[in-house]
């Protein structure tokens, strides 16, 4: 057995005191000690890759120190290429990501898949944009009206492009289908991206977009004909687009944005990254900034998110078992 001094015998208990008062501090400041990637499950340029990269820099101010969030685009499979790389990561706080609905909640509802919303760390919503359909403004496709009138001569003849199979975007327009009576033709994409650049070019005749990219797009200069937003009332974001509820059509379609981590995280990363996230949402400078790139702001607090996300899922269950939206 080592011999101890009997000095240092009599210091043990001091120095173990020290050890755990200043540990804690420690391994707190400590975090982040590297880079964390920012998973964006589009393709760059879209609506939630603009406001990743944005909160990004906000996140990085109130975490403090030398803190890093690196975006990282993983488009394909309407997300979930993306939504499961976060969510099967280490949950060491080091990778995080935006998860968006309907998405997240229908691809496990349509297909077996290796992620599900109550795998995730909830740590905020920032977003909440309404779906909207824009044509070029070369179309002479006016309104609501005009479509259903156009499409019914025409029966698939529209072509109308998404961010892919079970995105909001896919499943208002098979609402919007449905209600009115016609069959317009799919055409998926990878990202909003992508959808925008089919419309500007006009490989597409109608883009099934949220309204907020919608308006960002057509300031880019893209000429656009925005003919109806989906949301209860007309979002302060878009005063003169109608809803599509005021010209005959009951189809309400959003798309919440929110940020995620693999379950299980350190109790104090978690802490963390909420509280970053939650300053980082409420800095008006952010705010004012995801105001000049159209971006409906909703910040929902973890528990508040997983209780929305709950709801939504039980609602797109139910949409499923009537009007299934995937042949697989």
């Amino acid at each position: 057995m080592t011999h101890i001094p009997t000095f240092l015998r009599k210091l043990l208990p001091a120095l173990a005191v020290c050890v755990a008062v200043v540990a804690p501090g420690l391994a707190k400041a400590a975090y982040p000690e590297q880079p964390i990637k920012m998973v964006v499950a589009y393709a760059a340029g879209g609506g939630t890759d603009i406001i990743a990269r944005l909160i990004a820099q906000y996140m990085q101010k109130h975490l403090g120190g030398n803190a890093s969030v690196v975006v990282l685009n993983r488009p394909g499979a309407g997300g979930g290429i993306g939504f499961a790389e976060i969510a099967n990561a280490a949950p060491d706080g080091y990778t995080i990501g935006f998860i968006n609905t309907p998405n997240v909640l229908s691809i496990p509802i349509e297909r077996k898949s290796n992620f599900h919303w109550q795998n995730f760390e909830l740590l905020g919503n920032i977003v909440d944009d309404p779906g909207n359909f824009s044509v070029h403004a070369d179309t002479p496709i006016r309104n609501l009206a005009e479509l259903v009138t156009y499409a019914k001569a025409n029966p698939g003849r529209v072509t109308y492009g998404t961010t892919g199979i079970g995105s909001d975007d896919h499943l208002a327009t098979l609402m919007f289908e449905r209600a009115a009576g016609v069959k317009l033709t799919h055409v998926p994409f990878k990202g909003a991206a992508e959808v925008h650049n089919a419309i500007a070019s006009k490989q597409i005749m109608l883009a099934a977009m949220n309204i907020g990219e919608a308006l960002q797009y057509q300031k880019g200069g893209t000429p656009l004909r925005h003919l109806g937003q989906m949301s209860e009332k007309r979002s302060a974001l878009a005063q003169n687009v109608p809803t599509f509820k005021e010209q005959g059509f009951n189809v309400i379609m959003a798309s919440l944005r929110g940020i995620a981590a693999p379950k299980n995280l350190p109790p104090a990363v978690r802490e963390q990254l909420v509280g970053a996230i939650q300053k980082a949402a409420a800095d008006p400078e952010f705010q004012a900034k995801a105001a000049g790139y159209f971006a409906p702001l909703r910040y929902l607090a973890p528990a508040a998110y997983a209780a929305e996300l709950k709801e939504d899922e039980a609602n797109l269950k139910q949409l499923w078992q009537a009007m299934p939206w995937s042949d697989k």
